[in-house]
């Protein structure tokens, strides 16, 4: 037998003072009482009073929470093993944090409404591998490849404009990042087994350089596949600059002096896609293009990552929990008066 919870066990010294402070205080009242009413008195105030009620009551509901205490400390018996293997695919994240991608076309904003989505394919997501890429005029690895969502999660909510060094959208700088980081932080594979990686880069698509097709054909002809997410509508939207508290100040404006409109461009990232032999989603507000994602994703050759042997117990608390339940359901069924008691009849004692 084992405890999984042992700091439960602190509670046995806070109940040791609660039954030592019930032993005093019970004799200390006593002896007020028998110092008040005196020796004669005492009996026609406590006459129907038990004390041993009182103290099977106190004694009961103690050992209830014993009782109750050792469950909350997980007793469990027995003992097993049992393989836990994950599998998925190697996934990197790449996300378009130039300015363009600020744009309040939709609500929040493009950039928020990427992240509240990627954070959504978080959530469905199983043993698959993710890692974070950030990127505009440059690129550079947030988060390398790993299963814990909850810090994927963490390093999502920083992105931002100002996690890259310079502002432009290349998506080939991107992809190229993507590849270098599956060298440095994905599975080893060997001569005989196969990995599928993905990218899926996120941006509304407008790529001020070239060379992002042709570094997805490349990426592809390596295994690579190459899925691209378009956010931002096709009417398009200024780009705001805000202040520190957040409050509107002016909008993006070009050299003549004009406010940018910035557009998604769909066809650019579904060129991409094609070439990197993958597919191309324009995510709207319904979250429904993520779950096609997650999908197409299950469709691909999964590749085993984690195997750990868990032991197992079988968990006996229920057992203590209704002992406990039960002394002090008892508890309360018992009275703490005399079944029957002296009956006062006056100060002087007669004769019949």
């Amino acid at each position: 037998m084992r405890f999984a919870n042992q700091s439960w066990f602190m509670a046995f010294v806070v109940l040791a003072v609660l039954v030592v402070y019930y032993v005093v205080s019970s004799k200390l009242l006593e002896r007020k009482l028998q110092k008040t009413f005196g020796q004669k008195m005492l009996p026609f105030f406590t006459g129907k009073f038990s004390r041993f009620k009182k103290n099977t009551k106190f004694v009961l509901i103690t050992l209830a929470l014993c009782f109750m205490i050792l469950a909350l400390a997980r007793p469990q018996m027995g003992k097993g093993k049992r393989q836990i293997t994950s599998q998925g695919v190697e996934l990197m994240v790449a996300v378009d944090v130039s300015n363009s991608m600020l744009s309040e076309d939709v609500k929040p904003s493009r950039l928020e409404h990427a992240k509240k989505e990627i954070s959504h394919l978080l959530n469905i997501l199983g043993g698959d591998k993710v890692g974070i890429l950030a990127f505009a005029g440059s690129a550079v690895l947030l988060s390398p490849m790993t299963t814990d969502k909850s810090a994927l999660k963490m390093f999502l909510e920083t992105l931002s404009p100002r996690s890259v060094e310079t502002q432009g959208t290349e998506l080939a700088k991107a992809l190229s990042e993507a590849k270098e980081a599956f060298k440095r932080g994905g599975e080893e594979v060997g001569p005989n087994e196969s990995m599928t990686r993905v990218v899926i880069l996120i941006s509304d698509g407008e790529d001020h350089e070239e060379g992002a097709i042709k570094t997805a054909t490349e990426l592809a002809k390596e295994g690579i596949r190459v899925f691209t997410m378009a956010f931002g509508s096709e009417r398009g939207g200024k780009i705001p600059k805000r202040d520190a508290r957040g409050l509107l100040k002016s909008y993006v404006k070009d050299k003549s002096g004009k406010e940018v409109i910035t557009k998604v461009n769909a066809e650019s990232l579904k060129q991409i896609a094609r070439a990197g032999k993958g597919s191309f989603y324009h995510v709207t507000f319904g979250g429904s293009q993520m779950r096609r994602l997650k999908e197409d994703l299950d469709k691909l050759e999964k590749a085993e990552f984690d195997s750990l042997t868990s032991e197992s117990f079988d968990e006996k608390y229920q057992i203590l929990l209704f002992f406990g339940f039960l002394l002090a359901l008892c508890e309360l069924f018992i009275g703490t008066r005399k079944r029957s008691g002296g009956q006062w009849t006056g100060r002087f004692t007669t004769n019949e």
